[in-house]
């Protein structure tokens, strides 16, 4: 079974409030580049590309949380990562007008990455 079907079928099971968000985020990502790939990791759907891009955090209820591994190393000038940990960042959505409105700034941190692993 395909890394992808098995986070088809791990987010069946989880039936998570925001699957219809979760599943447009996950899509965005995926369509960034065919390079990425996604696997569960740490009991979550996880992105990777040349190491661990980011993790959906799947306790998060009342929006979609994903939390980019070493998202204090990606250039963000949208705002999109927030925190100010040592290496995690998280970028939050709340509805799917939430994730349109943030599209762009998603794929734009995701290409960061990919540009930051291929350096």
């Amino acid at each position: 079974m395909s890394d992808s079907k098995k986070v088809d079928e791990y987010l069946l099971k989880k039936a998570h409030p925001l699957d219809r968000e979760i599943q447009l985020v996950r899509s965005i990502i995926m369509d960034v580049d065919p390079k990425i790939e996604e696997t569960i990791k740490w009991s979550s759907p996880t992105f990777m590309y040349k190491g661990n891009m980011a993790s959906f955090f799947m306790n998060a209820k009342k929006h979609v949380s994903l939390m980019f591994h070493k998202g204090a190393l990606i250039n963000d000038d949208s705002g999109l990562l927030e925190g100010d940990g040592k290496e995690g960042r998280v970028a939050k959505f709340s509805s799917v007008e939430d994730i349109e409105d943030k599209k762009e700034a998603l794929t734009n941190v995701v290409k960061e990455w990919m540009r930051m692993q291929d350096e």
